[in-house]
């Protein structure tokens, strides 16, 4: 009898959605995947921020703000909560702090295309002054591909890893209350086996992940005892798991963001959502995501009991303050050579196996890791009770957001 079960499960999966539908399916959607101006609804809704207007960034910005904190103990808060967490993440996922690259060559394939429809597109620049050809540069978006390299570079074994204090441009935001152009975020990654990829592995380093946040939030009230605030309840403890098929089930008709928004409000105030990427129930990936780094084609069915796929996932918390979702971080078990090589098939995007990085994959040459990003500026907006990013960063701004903001009695770092 316990043989039966797993075997029907098995020839369940292939006959019905992944080969068939997925195979056919994917590249017949791709079009209605970009985030176009003309597109609305769950077409509209699959990458980039919710809002597109300082119109409604007026509406949704808290009315009658006093920040907690002013500027000067600001910044002794984000500094002393930055070492917390650093030093938290190091033994709870046995990293180590190293450096990290601003500027990658174009052509190795290191850079991030976040959301894989080609709407968010690097800065790029010529350098290196009296060469010729001059070098081909990209200023990152994320460090995302190129730690993965590193664990080899820096030489970690399995279990170990590195964190780094990631900076980067993201030029094709809109400049709203929680996304700018500068983005700072601790980009970590860490060497895992074979065995390693399955859920359990997943949600374990989560879980070790969210306990450093939530000590941080503590710690900076021990500091900061106004920062415990009846309006801002604290961060659950435990966090909820749930994958994106089971939002989708709950909620058919919403969109995406506003699935997130609900399951908040519903389920729980902190949530992890398990498969970003995979086209789900409705025709529609939860999220657009990058073909070459998270594994998300991966079928999970003998860990969750349903047709489901993807090895990675988004922390994901209601901000009382703003009420508003809170994104705080993205990530995923890597890709191995031959999901990288489905996925690319799915993205229509096989040409970039002949690029560099995909080739140490192809070629056995990078471990298999986890890796993720946890934005700094986003867990400082939560923790320090922020209403706006550029409270806790010094970035440009548009004039009609600072315009909004100081309406608000917003004061954004200049």
């Amino acid at each position: 009898m316990a043989k039966k079960k797993p075997a029907k499960k098995a020839a369940k999966k292939p006959a019905k959605k992944p080969a068939k539908k997925l195979v056919r399916k994917t590249p017949e959607k791709a079009a209605n995947f970009m985030p176009t101006p003309g597109k609305v609804g769950k077409a509209a809704d699959l990458a980039g921020p919710g809002i597109s207007t300082y119109e409604a960034v007026d509406k949704i910005l808290p009315v009658n703000y006093r920040p907690i904190l002013d500027n000067k103990d600001t910044q002794r808060a984000l500094y002393a909560v930055k070492r917390f967490i650093e030093d938290g993440l190091a033994p709870e996922l046995n990293l180590q702090m190293v450096q990290v690259p601003l500027i990658v060559e174009k052509e190795s394939g290191m850079n991030d295309n976040l959301d894989r429809d080609g709407s968010r597109t690097p800065v790029d620049f010529p350098c290196g002054l009296g060469i010729s050809p001059r070098i081909n540069a990209q200023i990152v978006q994320a460090a995302t591909k190129w730690k993965r390299f590193a664990l080899k570079q820096y030489g970690c074994n399995v279990g170990e890893g590195i964190n780094t204090d990631m900076r980067a441009v993201r030029k094709d935001y809109f400049l709203d209350h929680d996304h700018s152009s500068y983005v700072d975020q601790w980009d970590w990654e860490r060497v895992i086996t074979a065995e390693d990829r399955n859920l359990e592995f997943l949600k374990n380093i989560v879980r070790k992940i969210w306990k450093v946040i939530t000590g941080a939030e503590d710690f900076v009230q021990q500091m900061y005892p106004q920062l415990r605030d009846p309006r801002y309840p604290n961060l659950p403890k435990d966090l909820a798991f749930i994958h994106a098929e089971e939002i989708l089930e709950r909620y058919p008709d919403l969109p995406r963001k506003q699935r997130e928004t609900r399951i908040l409000q519903d389920y729980s105030p902190a949530v992890f959502i398990i498969g970003i990427g995979w086209v789900l129930k409705d025709g529609y990936p939860h999220e657009m995501r990058a073909a070459d780094y998270d594994d998300w084609v991966t079928p999970t069915s003998q860990w969750t009991g349903k047709d489901t796929h993807g090895l990675n996932g988004d922390i994901l918390v209601w901000n009382y303050l703003t009420q508003r979702r809170h994104e705080l971080s993205s990530m995923g078990i890597r890709v191995t050579k031959e999901t990288l090589k489905e996925q690319l098939k799915l993205s229509g995007q096989l040409d970039r196996l002949s690029m560099p990085y995909h080739k140490m994959i192809m070629n056995d040459e990078i471990p298999l890791s986890i890796g993720g990003g946890i934005g700094q500026g986003r867990v400082m907006m939560l923790l320090l009770r922020k209403a706006h990013f550029g409270e806790v960063t010094v970035t440009v701004w548009p004039k009609q957001l600072h315009e909004v903001c100081e309406k608000h009695n917003i004061y954004v770092l200049k």
